[in-house]
């Protein structure tokens, strides 16, 4: 048994395998790095930074972001290294099966599934809040059955409950059936969508400089040190996102030599992005008054420029579908991967003789964010996810290490800077931000992981197509 769960995937077989896997190769270099700054920037330029900086860091929150940042480019690294080597769909779960063994990767790819699932879901559920919101500033009253998920009624509301947040379940259904357009229509999408997104974090920054009051950077750590590190735990979940773009390897072209570059320049756009952003709503705003939620569109109402808030609301709304596109895709392709190994049916592996996409995955995911969506309040949702992703982070960057030593004569289109200390930096931090997951968080990731170990051993240990060899 413990012989089955170490056995690795050969590294000289894979690029053979990509060649037969029915997924087509349309991606270029901007169209992967549109994708990576499609699920990077999101939620956390638009809520999240304002959160942070009226809650934990103040004006520091640019150091929140330059920290978490930093952290997570260690990791980039690392994925940047192993996507121009084994440049095959499934991201952490490949490069696990292909250095620490089977189980490693199994587990990774088990829980990545669930954590991008989840991912899709919340950000859907947030959307859906600005939807309601515009609809009231129309006042357009949606009947109440389909305006939340069950038990997140705001007090005083009358004459009926919640059922369902319809319009979260809508977004999921609709980015599921883009998706099964063909990557090459979708990347369209989600580029033009991205080039948008871009375009209003630019406008932000573009007009808010010329409205910065200094003295709104004093003090500039009103919570001091401790907040800004707190806030950068909290805003690292803002700055990851190229994970899920790298697993459309097999759909890029020349993908040894563009997939490192996309990785390496989505982060960077992203991160200088969130940088010149934060500065701009906390020279423009005093911390203490950001509003946590619309804090862009908030901060230009409250220096005169409605207009310009209105526009930043609409375009946030938007830009955050493209969060969506990304996570999506991630997590279809992981199951993708994982079924044309053997470790789950190989039924789902099959690809539209057409359009070249695993469809059975990709409305199965779909069917599963929507339910997540429509029926979980976004506190529920939400505890699904992060602790995935960070494992993902420690299993990458021990697996760099690992390979590195283990196997120096490969082929590397880029190497990681700083061997071992780059992904020890990342595998040290990624271990911190995991301290700070609440235990039901914990909880539900151990329930997972245990249905995922008895599918392991009932199954997939068996079904593997290295067992069968």
């Amino acid at each position: 048994m413990l012989r089955g769960m170490v056995r690795r995937k050969p590294i000289e077989e894979i690029e053979d395998e990509t060649e037969t896997s029915g997924l087509r190769r349309t991606l270029g270099l901007w169209q992967l790095t549109a994708i990576g700054v499609g699920g990077i920037i999101g939620a956390g330029i638009f809520s999240l930074a304002g959160a942070v900086a009226n809650e934990k860091a103040g004006p520091a929150v640019l150091v929140s972001f330059l920290v978490a940042g930093i952290a997570s480019a260690a990791a980039a690294f690392s994925y940047a290294e192993f996507a121009g080597l084994i440049p095959k769909a499934g991201s952490a779960y490949t490069y696990g099966y292909a250095v620490l063994g089977e189980f490693a990767g199994w587990a990774i790819g088990w829980d990545l599934l669930l954590e991008y699932t989840a991912i899709v879901a919340v950000v859907a559920i947030g959307l859906s809040g600005y939807f309601n919101d515009l609809l009231e500033f129309m006042s357009v009253e949606l009947p109440l059955w389909m305006s939340g998920a069950p038990g997140t009624e705001p007090d005083g509301v009358a004459g009926g409950s919640y059922k369902v947040n319809l319009f979260a379940v809508i977004l999921c259904l609709l980015i599921a059936w883009v998706l099964n357009l063909g990557m090459k229509n979708a990347a369209r999408f989600e580029t033009v969508l991205v080039y948008l997104k871009v375009g209003i974090v630019l406008l932000v920054i573009v007009v808010g400089v010329f409205k910065i009051r200094s003295d709104n950077y004093d003090p500039f750590f009103p919570f001091g040190w401790g907040g800004a590190f707190t806030g950068a735990a909290t805003v690292f979940f803002a700055v990851f996102g190229y994970d899920a773009m790298s697993t459309a390897a097999e759909e890029s072209r020349e993908s040894r030599k563009h997939m490192p570059k996309a990785i390496l320049l989505s982060l960077a756009i992203a991160m200088v992005l969130y940088v010149l952003a934060t500065l701009v709503l906390t020279g423009m705003v005093d911390y203490r008054d950001i509003d946590p939620d619309a804090a862009f569109s908030s901060a230009f109402d409250s220096v005169g420029l409605e207009v310009v808030g209105a526009v930043i609301a609409v375009g946030a709304i938007l830009g955050v579908l493209t969060v969506l596109f990304t996570f999506m895709m991630g997590a279809t392709r992981v199951w993708f991967s994982m079924s044309r190994d053997g470790l789950l049916p190989r039924w789902f592996a099959k690809t539209h003789p057409v359009r070249h996409v695993p469809s059975r995955i990709t409305w199965i995911v779909g069917a599963g964010s929507a339910l997540i969506a429509g029926f979980l309040p976004i506190a529920e949702a939400a505890e699904l996810t992060n602790i995935g992703i960070l494992l993902a982070f420690i299993v990458v960057c021990i697996a760099v290490v690992v390979l590195r030593y283990r196997r120096p004569d490969l082929p590397r289109e880029f190497r990681t800077p700083g061997m071992p200390v780059v992904p020890l930096v990342g595998v040290v931090f990624s271990v911190w931000l995991i301290t700070f997951l609440q235990w039901q968080t914990w909880l539900r990731f151990a329930a997972w992981f245990a249905l995922g170990c008895v599918i392991y051993f009932v199954y997939s240990r068996r079904h593997s197509l290295l067992n069968r060899r």
